[in-house]
């Protein structure tokens, strides 16, 4: 099976650190690329400048909370342009606000995730996320590469 290719979104160095650590130990194969900013994120999934020759990911790990651009501002680019609007996203964020929560599936979210405080029980999430969206559901493959 090829590995999934997974763009995580996300500013926190914590949570980074605990999303990679529990996908790396998952049965999955799978290569994570994470984008501090959402600025960045949009490059990377516009192909713009150092970004032109990627892949695009198979699924996005999308924090709300973050610099330059929100979560919620990259989600509807996402969901609007051509080329990514068939990529699920995840939001996986320590909000459980439910504006934030509406707003997400108002733009077409695929799940809405709070975060645990408690380090175990955020790897569990993270393990369910892949047991779930990669073990278990078909991802769609970009045609266009």
């Amino acid at each position: 099976m090829k590995p999934i290719n997974i763009l995580l979104i996300e500013d926190s160095e914590g949570d980074i650190m605990l999303i990679t650590e529990a996908l790396e130990e998952g049965r999955i194969a799978n290569q994570v690329t994470v984008m501090k900013n959402g600025w960045e994120a949009i490059q990377y999934l516009e192909k713009k400048g150092n970004y032109r020759d990627i892949s695009l990911p198979d699924l996005i790990l999308l924090d709300v909370n973050l610099p330059k651009l929100n979560g919620h501002e990259v989600l509807k680019k996402i969901k609007s342009n051509e080329n990514t609007k068939h990529i699920p996203v995840i939001i996986l964020t320590t909000s459980s606000e439910e504006k934030d929560v509406f707003e997400a599936y108002k733009n077409h979210a695929n799940c809405f995730i709070s975060k645990p405080v408690l380090a175990e029980d955020f790897l569990k999430v993270v393990i369910s996320i892949e047991d779930f969206w990669i073990a278990v559901v078909k991802l769609p493959r970009n045609m266009n590469e």
